[in-house]
This record gives structure tokens, C-alpha cells and sequence, in this order.
């Protein structure tokens, strides 16, 4: 199991494993999720300490909210703690600073020895990736510099071995013990002041950072005519440090306001053949000023690990082509450092400003027209069928969170012969 129920006063208590609810997962195209869990609590009169190492190593401490979601039992929380250090052979290094370890060395074409050395100094000074995103880009440089040993900065460990002192680990060090206070996962760590013992199953939630999802659309026409297939995908992508086994997942569409610092995001973009005989595997309904999309079966998101879902496979979907000319569109080499006055008093303003004619592609979000389902923001690629029945590319573009009965219009490129 991966929790423990340690009182802090008394004989040793070992937490009673019992069947509960797998964990679910709303996650939101922000990079960010909402994670709840389920924590089975034996407490005992009085304080108890409750260590839960199961948690995402993105999680935000402040967030986080353990409760009786039967609103029975009133849970007194004295304390809150969050680790998110798991040891490693530099945290090892600086926990046995200034004492004697073994070192393995090994020299090519010589028999392996074991000599003593002191640590000096471990080189480990690297805060977490939340505490240098909270503190701002200066203190991440510093904390960088100062990581030396793997950090990129001069901090590197200094040995002292045979009554010389070196720069950087003789061998591989030998460790006679984990030392105290170490953690092999991130770790959340409560201390409960219950009035009476007793038996329950809280509801953990938290706000966890490393976590994305995005909508992606491939639209395929026949050689001739104006309807079109759309085969739309979810890419989920799994980047929070926990695989969430049987998770029940739902996606959040619309701009939800959440304070973040800029991250990149990426994704997969893999493609399968899918059937249509079958009921969708993901379905929508409003939620606050929002959408949400629910999964209709518990699946496994593993740590690392990109997923995809077909939410949409509409046939016949009728797609006018359209062309557009925008004269008063700028041609930035030919007007750049002019200024908005001058532009404008230029005789071929409006005629000359752009030589290219848009290619678009129109269809309406009706039911009527094969959809009437929210679209989730993401990519449109567009694929037409060759005489020779094989599929060519003919363009891509991106479309906004677009609710359903509204007009999608994609531009696809310029038209060669306008």
C-alpha cells in the first residue's frame, strides 16, 4: 500500500487495507490537473500522524484539501507536510557531510578496491522545480549555479582520500545506510487531532502542475464536392511524475483563470483507424461557465505517457470552399517602418497591400450538419482524396474553443491560379 498511519503517541498502529474507489483526474489544457484520491484513516484518540506517498511530484502544497466526503467526521489537521526530495546519491552525499563512507573504485585492467573517504563538502544544493518557479527566475539561476555536481555550476563534492583532497567522487560511494529522515517518493505528511478512534475513508484532492490536454482534428475530403469527414482527437499527456491506475478522467475545455508561469507543452500526435459501429468513448456536457468531457470507462494514464481518444467521427459533414481577398492587408516588407498615417496616404493602398487570394474552409457546428458538439480548441489538418484514392495534405490551421451551432471558418492556405 502506499500509505502508513503512524500515531504519535503510543504503540505502533498499522493502517488496515480496504477496497476503495480508484483515483480520478480532471485535467485542464491549461498544464495543470485536479487530482482526488481516496486515503482510509484508522485514527486513534487523540494525535495521529498520516504519511500518504502517492501523490504527483507537481503538486501544489497549498491546494491541497483532505476531508470526510460524507461530512461525518470533522478532521482536525494540526499540521501539513509536503516532501518532494526523494533521495539520491547527492542528497546522500550531503546528509553524510563531514563523516567517512566507502568508495568503490575501479581502474581499467586492475582488481576493484574499497578505500575510505571523508566528504567535504556533497555539492547538493539544488532547490525543487516549485520552489524556483515561486521565487522567481534570479533565485532558479543562483540555485543552478550552486548545483554544481550535475547542476552546472563549480559546487562540485570535494573528497578527502589518502590525505588529499579532490574535486568530483573517487569511485561510486558505498552508503551504509539511507540516513534518517530520507524519502523514496514524494511524500505528504499530516498530523490529525481526533476527538474519538475511528474509521474512515478521506477524500484527498489537489491541484497538480505537469498535466495537459488538446483537441486535434483531421478533416478528409473526397476528390469532388463540398462534405467531408471529421475525425476528432483528445491527446492526454501525462508528464506529473504518478501513473494513475483504473482513473476515472475528465477534460476541462475554456480559460479557466489560473496563476502559472509560462510552460512548454507538447504532445504526441499519433493516428489509428478507428470503427464507427461503435457508442463514443467520450461525452460532453456544460459545467459552469465551461465544458466538461468525461471518459465513459476507467483507464490507466501512466507517468510519461501520451494518450489519445476519438471523441468525434462525423460523416458527411457539408464544407464549403471559399476565397478571400484582403486588400487592406499589409505587406510588412514592403511598408515596415512606415508609419499607420503614411500607409495610409499611399495611392495603392488597399490594392497592392496583398497579392495573395485565402483559401477557406466553412462549415457550421449544427447538429443538422453531422456535429452540434463543443469543440474543444486545437489543430485542423486537411486531407483530400487523390484520383489514385491515396490522401494529400492541403492544409492546417488552429480553431478556438467554438461552442456548438456557430460557424467554423479555417483558412487553409493561398490559392495557386487567383
Amino acid at each position: 500500500m502506499n500509505y502508513y498511519l503512524l500515531p504519535a503517541v503510543g504503540a505502533m498502529l498499522l493502517a488496515t487495507a480496504r477496497t476503495f474507489a480508484g483515483p480520478a483526474v480532471t485535467i485542464y489544457n491549461q498544464n495543470f490537473g485536479v487530482v482526488r484520491d481516496t486515503v482510509p484513516l484508522d485514527l486513534q484518540a487523540g494525535e495521529n500522524e498520516v504519511r500518504f506517498t502517492d501523490t504527483t511530484a507537481h503538486l501544489e502544497p497549498d491546494s491541497v484539501i483532505l476531508r470526510d466526503p460524507a461530512g461525518q467526521t470533522e478532521l482536525t489537521i494540526l499540521e501539513q507536510n509536503y516532501r518532494n526530495d526523494p533521495a539520491s546519491q547527492l542528497l546522500l552525499l550531503s546528509l553524510f557531510e563531514g563523516k567517512t563512507i566507502d568508495f568503490l573504485i575501479e581502474r581499467p585492467g586492475q582488481v576493484p578496491e574499497v578505500k575510505p573517504g571523508r566528504i567535504i563538502r556533497s555539492g547538493y544544493a539544488m532547490h525543487s522545480q516549485a520552489a524556483m518557479q515561486r521565487y522567481g527566475q534570479n533565485y532558479a539561476i543562483t540555485q543552478r549555479a550552486l548545483g554544481g555536481y550535475g547542476g552546472g555550476g563549480d559546487n562540485q563534492p570535494m573528497i578527502e582520500m589518502d590525505g588529499q583532497i579532490r574535486f568530483g567522487l573517487p569511485g561510486q560511494p558505498l552508503f551504509p545506510s539511507l540516513g534518517d529522515d530520507t524519502i523514496l517518493q514524494p511524500t505528504l505528511t499530516w498530523k490529525i487531532d481526533a476527538s474519538a478512534a475511528g474509521k474512515l475513508d478521506a477524500e484527498l484532492a489537489y491541484v497538480t502542475g505537469g498535466m495537459s490536454w488538446e483537441a486535434d482534428y483531421n478533416a478528409v475530403a473526397p476528390e469532388q464536392g463540398d462534405t467531408l469527414d471529421l475525425i476528432g482527437w483528445i491527446t492526454m499527456d501525462n508528464q506529473s511524475g504518478k501513473t494513475f491506475p483504473d482513473a476515472k478522467i475528465k477534460l476541462m475545455a475554456g480559460d479557466v483563470s489560473k496563476i502559472q508561469p509560462d510552460a512548454e507543452m507538447s504532445a504526441g500526435y499519433s493516428r489509428r483507424e478507428s470503427r464507427n459501429d461503435r457508442s463514443p468513448v467520450v461525452t460532453e456536457k456544460a459545467f459552469d461557465d465551461y465544458h466538461l468531457y468525461s471518459l465513459d470507462r476507467t483507464t490507466t494514464l501512466r507517468d510519461r505517457e501520451t494518450k489519445q481518444v476519438e471523441f468525434i467521427h462525423a460523416r458527411g459533414v457539408r464544407a464549403t470552399r471559399i476565397y478571400l481577398y484582403d486588400g487592406a492587408r499589409l505587406d510588412e516588407p514592403r511598408y515596415r517602418g512606415y508609419s499607420v498615417e503614411n500607409i495610409r496616404s499611399q495611392a495603392d493602398y488597399g490594392t497592392l497591400s496583398n497579392s495573395k487570394v485565402w483559401v477557406m474552409r466553412e462549415f457550421a457546428n449544427t447538429a443538422a450538419n453531422q456535429l452540434g458538439l463543443p469543440l474543444p480548441a486545437g489543430r485542423v489538418r486537411f486531407y483530400q482524396q487523390d484520383v489514385d484514392r491515396q490522401l494529400e495534405f492541403t492544409g492546417e490551421n488552429l480553431i478556438d474553443h467554438t461552442p456548438k451551432d456557430e460557424l467554423v471558418r479555417v483558412y487553409t492556405g493561398n490559392a495557386f491560379d487567383l
